[in-house]
C-alpha cells in the first residue's frame, strides 16, 4: 500500500500555482505547506512536492510517472485543459488507450519542472 508519492521541485511558488487547480479538478487540496515544500490530499497527504533534501537541483525520472484516479472521462479531460492553462504541456491528449485495456482512458501532461502526470478512468462517459 502506498502512504504518499513526492515529487521534486526546483521552485515550490510555481509548482503550487500549477499543481492547486489541477489537483482541485481530482478533488485534491492543499493541505500544508512552507517554503520547502507542498503536501496535498483530502484529510491526509497523499501527494507532496519538495525540494530535494540533499540540497541538489530537482530532477525528471525518464520513464516515471503519477497517475491519478478520475472518476469520469470529463474529469480527464479537464485535468488536462486546467493543467495546460497553467502551465503545463501536454504529454499525450485524453483519449483510449486501448493499449492498456479497452476502457481505460488517460491524459499524460509535462508540469513546470518536467514531471510527467496523468489522470485515468476505467470507466466510460
Amino acid at each position: 500500500m502506498i502512504h504518499h508519492v513526492s515529487l521534486g521541485t526546483n521552485d515550490v511558488a510555481r509548482s503550487r500555482a500549477f499543481y492547486e487547480p489541477v489537483l482541485a479538478v481530482l478533488g485534491l487540496r492543499l493541505l500544508k505547506a512552507s517554503e520547502d515544500a507542498a503536501h496535498y490530499g483530502v484529510t491526509s497527504a497523499l501527494f507532496s512536492l519538495t525540494r530535494p533534501v540533499d540540497g541538489k537541483p530537482a530532477s525528471v525520472g525518464n520513464g516515471v510517472h503519477i497517475a491519478f484516479v478520475a472518476g469520469k472521462r470529463a474529469i480527464v479531460d479537464e485535468f488536462h485543459a486546467v493543467a495546460l492553462r497553467h502551465g503545463g504541456t501536454d504529454a499525450g491528449a485524453p483519449g483510449l488507450r486501448p493499449e492498456y485495456n479497452p476502457n481505460y482512458y488517460g491524459a499524460f501532461v509535462r508540469d513546470p519542472d518536467g514531471n510527467k502526470i496523468e489522470a485515468v478512468t476505467h470507466h466510460g462517459g
